[in-house]
């Protein structure tokens, strides 16, 4: 009896162990009655049916990333470079992740790097190099939708890692070298070209000042002429109303005056070191003697007048 007891003790033990489930967070089991799929149990605690139900597939549902070993991929323009990258997925619906595909992480993996290959091999090499962010969308797209049948939801692909050859590698570095250089050569000469073009501004603006500056000392100088042009005028007019009214000292003074300015002409000359002339002094005396005699009158007549004498 007592045996009986301990066995149906043991018994219930058992049934129980297997009848109790409990998932921890981040997970689902799939439960299957023999061998057909029935359910899903989420994070908690499960009871099932002992001998009759059982847990089929445990699926981590947190999102997961893996490696995507390096290959070879051959270029639109037949360059050969290596790539690898990083694919990252979360299970969205435990059955089918479960029970539509063998191998998941396998599956997903080959998949990824068929469609690099295809993707990458229908783009330049330059276009690789400079529009990674082009190729991982649309890998995302390509696989995303690939695998969702799965129950699974590819949330990134990014590439890692495009290595060219070595020898490819050296021609871009003197390509790039020649494109700086051509960049500087460029620079260089539009510097010259504005300081050319500032230092003719810079020409024309003083050639304007210098116009203007002639402009102006031509403008006085017409002006000084024009004032002793009006002075002689003046002065020949009285000399002119003078000879009109009979006084013979203005005619003596405008001849002497003549006379005088005439041989300082002559006498500063450039091209003559000697000069010899034939004079009248008397002639000369007399045209001074004039000049005397019109001062002596003219200070004659301002002592005659009231208050004159000293």
């Amino acid at each position: 009896m007592t045996e009986f007891i301990l066995v149906i003790v043991i018994f219930s033990i058992v049934v129980l162990m297997k009848a109790v489930t409990i998932v921890i967070q981040g997970n689902e089991y799939t439960v299957e009655r023999f061998g057909e799929y029935t359910r899903t149990l989420r994070p908690g605690l499960h009871v099932i049916i002992p001998f009759f139900d059982k847990i089929g597939a445990k699926l981590n549902m947190m999102e997961t990333v893996i490696d995507v070993p390096s290959q070879e991929v051959i270029t639109k323009d037949n360059a050969m470079i290596r790539v690898d990258g990083v694919v990252f997925f979360q299970v969205i619906n435990a059955a089918q992740a479960a029970y539509e595909v063998n191998n998941l992480t396998r599956a997903i993996l080959n998949l990824t790097m068929t469609n690099i290959r295809t993707v990458m091999g229908s783009m330049d090499l330059d276009e690789l190099l400079s529009q990674r962010d082009k190729i991982n969308a649309q890998l995302l797209h390509v696989v995303d939708e690939a695998t969702s049948p799965w129950g699974l939801k590819v949330t990134r692909i990014e590439i890692k890692d495009i290595s060219p050859p070595k020898d490819l590698v050296d021609s871009m570095a003197r390509q790039m070298k020649a494109e700086r250089e051509k960049r500087a050569l460029i620079l260089e000469a539009e510097g010259e070209k504005q300081a050319e073009i500032l230092r003719a501004d810079g020409e024309k603006q003083a050639a304007i000042l210098e116009a203007e500056g002639r402009k102006e000392s031509a403008f006085r100088d017409a002006e000084a002429r024009e004032r002793l042009a009006q002075a002689e005028a003046k002065a020949t007019a009285d000399v002119s109303d003078a000879i009109a009214s009979g006084d013979i000292q203005a005619i003596n003074y405008f001849v002497a005056n003549k006379y005088i300015e005439a041989l300082k002409d002559i006498a500063s000359a450039p091209n003559q070191k000697v000069i010899l002339m034939p004079l009248e002094a008397s002639n000369v005396i007399g045209a001074i003697a004039g000049i005397t005699e019109i001062a002596k009158e003219t200070f004659g007549k301002d002592d005659s007048k009231p208050g004159g004498q000293v």
